[in-house]
């Protein structure tokens, strides 16, 4: 799996601690962790939480990326942008059991962490064993074990009711102010990652086009 993580401005100090704590949690089960940034609060690309949707829906829509890690000062801002674009279904954790249940009940392809909010000593620990309850299990396996045909049943249904409920991304991305676009994917290493890892072509050409 193929493990995007992203971080906005007003946490973009954190981004070391963030991936060093998702490798320890996710490289040793044979996860690969791609760390699109922002590296630093001086970062000359500065991403916000609106532009981490805009990128996280990118990412796992051209199959650039299969989940994404991303957050900001209370995870509420980054979880509501991401969940406004189609193909992302995105929560809001906070401790290792919220990354599990998600996991198991929700099986979604993104989490939204709060940085900030409650990040005191011990946040680096909390981090990575959040990360191992969110990828110890293939998701949607069900919480308890015994209510797994129901939850996936309405996961089905969340999934239908979704498809039906947005327009096509790339729409959606041609429809938005082109500066806000462009400044989402102007991140250090995101041309040299996404050409590489993205797998459907047409997304690169429409992503190429977006950056003119």
């Amino acid at each position: 799996m193929k493990i995007a993580l992203i971080n906005e401005n007003s946490q973009a100090a954190k981004n070391e601690i963030i991936f060093n704590a998702l490798q320890k949690a996710v490289v040793p089960i044979g996860h690969e962790v791609i760390n699109y940034g922002m590296y630093s609060a001086d970062d000359e690309a500065q991403l916000t939480y609106v532009q981490n949707g805009i990128l996280a829906s990118v990412l796992l829509n051209s199959g650039a990326a299969d989940f994404v890690v991303t957050g900001c000062g209370t995870g509420e801002g980054a979880m509501l942008a991401l969940n406004s674009f189609p193909g992302v279904i995105c929560g809001h954790i906070e401790t290792p059991l919220d990354a599990y249940t998600f996991s198991q009940i929700n099986a979604g392809n993104a989490v939204a962490i709060p940085y900030a909010l409650g990040f005191g000593w011990g946040g680096d620990l909390n981090l990575q064993y959040i990360f191992e309850k969110l990828f110890a299990e293939e998701p949607g396996g069900g919480y308890p074990k015994e209510r797994v045909v129901p939850e996936q049943r309405n996961k089905k249904i969340l999934d239908n009711v979704r498809m039906n409920a947005f327009r096509p991304l790339p729409e959606i991305l041609q429809s938005l102010d082109r500066d806000l676009v462009k400044g989402s994917f102007a991140g250090k290493h995101f041309d040299e990652y996404f050409a590489r890892d993205c797998r459907v072509p047409s997304y690169l050409k429409l992503i190429n086009e977006l950056k003119k």
